[in-house]
């Protein structure tokens, strides 16, 4: 018999990560050996665990599900990520498959193929989920959408926080950067977005689907 499938599950709500543990430990095969409510979490514990598959939320307190699968990747470029999100967009996939993920489904369809997406990213394949398949080969049309894909991992995370209302030290706190560091990316981005205020940024990310207002 092989070795189980060793799951580090990272979201923030409590309740849901009980939902799917319970699903996987209904199996043979997957086995969680961590769980991490924040992002900051699941890097340390990525680290101390080294599980087979890392499954994803995008939304979560502090740096986001995208900068930490960022800085997992760049420490082990071999890690295997499964990003379940209740983002079902073009920007947020784009993202994560050019930053290396390997997986991506919506909450809305994860319980009925959670397992097989695990399964699959666990053999270093790719599993994208039904409903966004339609992403993967709509050309990008828009101008917004073209000068999202310039921005850097860092300068999106900056793009994100700002538009969700955060301050330059704020950022700063949370990023573990200097304030001088986020204004710098905060000046390139609204440079690169064409906007000119934080209030065009937080519209321009909702009509993206960035953020939710």
């Amino acid at each position: 018999m092989s070795a189980p499938i060793r799951v580090l599950l990272v979201d923030d709500h409590e309740v849901v990560r009980a939902g799917y543990r319970r699903l996987f430990e209904g199996t043979d095969d997957i086995e969680v050996v961590a769980e991490a409510d924040s992002g900051e979490a699941a890097y340390t514990l990525y680290l101390e665990h080294r599980p087979t598959v890392v499954v994803m939320d995008l939304s979560l307190p502090g740096i986001g599900g995208l900068d930490a699968s960022r800085r997992i990747l760049a420490r082990d470029k071999a890690a295997r990520i499964l990003v379940f999100s209740v983002h079902e967009n073009e920007v947020f996939l784009n993202r994560a498959l050019d930053q290396g993920v390997l997986g991506y489904i919506s909450k809305r369809s994860a319980s009925r193929v959670m397992l097989d997406a695990v399964r699959q990213v666990a053999q270093g394949e790719s599993f994208i989920g039904q409903e966004m398949m339609g992403f993967l080969v709509n050309r990008r049309t828009s101008a917004d959408k073209y000068a999202i894909d310039s921005l850097s991992p860092r300068e999106f995370e900056v793009f994100r926080l700002r538009a969700e209302g955060l301050s330059v030290n704020d950022i700063a706190g949370l990023l573990n950067v200097s304030p001088k560091t986020v204004g710098h990316h905060n000046t390139r981005l609204k440079q690169k977005l064409g906007v000119a205020s934080t209030a065009e940024l937080t519209r321009l990310a909702i009509r993206l689907g960035v953020i939710t207002p």
